[in-house]
């Protein structure tokens, strides 16, 4: 499983092409909703070595309007050289499929959402030949949905809201609300949503909230990120219940033997899950002569 939070933040507009409505939306900025969206190919390289790619891209089409493209950036820290590629992405688009571009940047900190979100001017001061100026949707301007009843009013807005909130102190409130309406979603629906968000939480401690989350609440599914965690509490639970049966052989070992065991030392093995430490005490259990000649050179 991929677990990477930038994946997640561009990929949803793939499985929900139509969330950049309601982002928008979200954001204060009204957009006429799309009648129709197509995934249009990323990879916006020249015939130039240099390769040039949009993380997602987009054609939105209106029954008022003229059709769009959207491209999608993931953000994960200011990059000052994106500046400039993000205007380039905007002039080849439009001189390629000569459709007017707009370009959305998701964020998941509240500093990089800012940075992307100042408009940027380039050419001489005194005459600017032209200005970036993105939509950025991240923690700052983001809704926090903690409400079920919000969450199931638009179930992709509300994950990438979970995504971009992923180091909000409520994200475990945020969380639950999104298990509570996932548990009543059919299945085509909900598992990728559920992948979706243990991507976007990444390595911070909220993925540790939906893990947990995923394996009391939603025990019942059966994607990927379920069944790794089943997996690894089974084998969690295994791997204790070695070390619990390889700790009580030692004690048997040492009392068959007439060896007193203090308390401290009976704590110290009992609650031992070092695998590799625990056999090399049992090693040592046929010669040991005190509890304590099993933790030489310890």
């Amino acid at each position: 499983m991929v677990s990477s939070p930038h994946e997640a933040m561009h990929r949803i507009f793939q499985d929900h092409p139509g969330l950049f409505s309601g982002v928008s939306e979200a954001l204060g900025v009204r957009f006429t909703r799309p009648t129709a969206v197509s995934i249009m190919p990323t990879d916006l390289t020249e015939t130039s070595p240099l390769e040039r790619r949009v993380d997602t891209l987009l054609r939105l089409e209106t029954e008022d309007e003229e059709p769009f493209l959207l491209a999608i950036e993931a953000q994960g820290k200011k990059d000052p050289d994106k500046l400039a590629s993000w205007a380039y992405y905007a002039s080849y688009l439009l001189t390629k499929y000569r459709l007017q571009p707009m370009l959305l940047v998701v964020c998941q900190d509240r500093a990089t959402a800012e940075w992307a979100s100042r408009p940027v001017r380039f050419g001489p001061p005194q005459w600017p030949l032209l200005t970036l100026r993105p939509l950025v949707a991240g923690p700052h301007n983001m809704p926090v949905i903690t409400d079920p009843a919000e969450v199931r009013k638009d179930l992709a807005l509300a994950t990438l809201s979970a995504i971009t909130h992923v180091t909000n102190p409520d994200v475990g409130t945020i969380l639950k609300a999104m298990t509570t309406v996932l548990r009543e979603t059919p299945h085509t629906l909900s598992d990728p949503i559920v992948e979706l968000i243990a991507q976007g939480m990444g390595k911070h401690p909220a993925a540790e909230i939906w893990r947990k989350l995923m394996a009391v609440d939603l025990s019942f599914y059966t994607s990927p990120i379920s069944q790794e965690i089943r997996a690894e509490a089974e084998a969690k639970g295994e791997a204790k219940g070695m070390a619990k049966g390889e700790a009580n052989a030692i004690l048997t070992f040492l009392e068959a033997r007439g060896i007193a065991i203090p308390d401290d030392a009976r704590e110290r093995i009992t609650t031992c899950d070092n695998p590799d430490l625990l056999r090399r005490w049992i090693t040592r259990t046929p010669t040991a002569v005190t509890v304590n000649d099993l933790f030489t050179d310890e």
